[in-house]
């Protein structure tokens, strides 16, 4: 097993609360139960603004139950900016937090607004819903924007360096980066389907199998669990998959 990965597999699956409403986001939560441990509020339920409140508030909610929270946000902004929005999100006493990887400055400033809290910062390093000709698109040097695996493990890289927790990377990338970093630094994989399923607007899929045995420490499944009839039971599916693997 990834030094760095929780010891039971339940805890190694990151359930994506990517829903409209908090009040939806709560259902499913109580819908899993005991299965999941971790749950990650994404930009979706952050702007949400129903009478339930807002997936910042959801935070600590989730918290108080005893659940680790993951707060996609993907910060990117001047270091002072930077600086100042992590403190926030560690006050809220989230577990993860993601800010896009692109640049030494950006992650500095997470990691000194970080503090002393157990907060850990993860970069984005490349989009999995991204191909190459979206990298090339957007002005990426050909030599890197040819293959998006070949960013990612720079990005990582650029990380590991410069001291950010972890990254946030397909699993097709995991090995090469484990073995880049040392495996020293924290692989979190989204993009996640059983065999069979369908991709949705992900572009660099993987199975949980194929994901952990690759190298990744957590996964984040979204739509095949919090689409499904039965979320629990889909949950578990997911942490048998992991436990075959690890």
């Amino acid at each position: 097993m990834n030094k760095l990965a929780p010891a039971h597999p339940r805890d190694r699956l990151i359930v994506a609360l990517d829903l409209p409403t908090v009040g939806e986001a709560r259902d499913l939560v109580q819908a899993i139960g005991d299965e999941v441990s971790f749950y990650k509020i994404g930009l979706e339920l952050i702007l949400s603004n129903g009478p339930e409140g807002n997936g910042l508030g959801l935070v600590g909610e989730l918290v108080d139950q005893g659940k680790r929270v993951f707060l996609d946000a993907k910060l990117l902004d001047i270091g002072n900016t930077v600086e100042r929005s992590v403190a926030r999100v560690a006050e809220l006493g989230a577990a993860f937090l993601t800010i896009h990887g692109h640049d030494r400055k950006t992650m500095k400033a997470a990691i000194a607004g970080r503090g002393s809290s157990d907060l850990k910062i993860l970069a984005v390093t490349v989009l999995t819903s991204l191909t190459a000709e979206d990298l090339a698109e957007q002005g990426i040097p050909e030599g890197l924007a040819s293959s998006p695996a070949d960013l990612v493990l720079h990005r990582a890289r650029l990380a590991h360096e410069t001291g950010i927790d972890g990254v946030i990377a397909s699993g097709q990338e995991a090995a090469n980066i484990r073995s880049a970093t040392g495996g020293k630094i924290l692989i979190v994989t989204p993009g996640i389907r059983l065999p069979g399923s369908d991709a949705g607007d992900q572009q660099r899929i993987m199975t949980p199998d194929h994901a952990i045995a690759a190298g990744a420490d957590y996964i984040v499944v979204g739509r095949p669990i919090n689409a499904s009839s039965d979320p629990k039971a889909a949950a578990a599916t997911f942490v048998r998959h992991i436990a075959d693997a690890a």
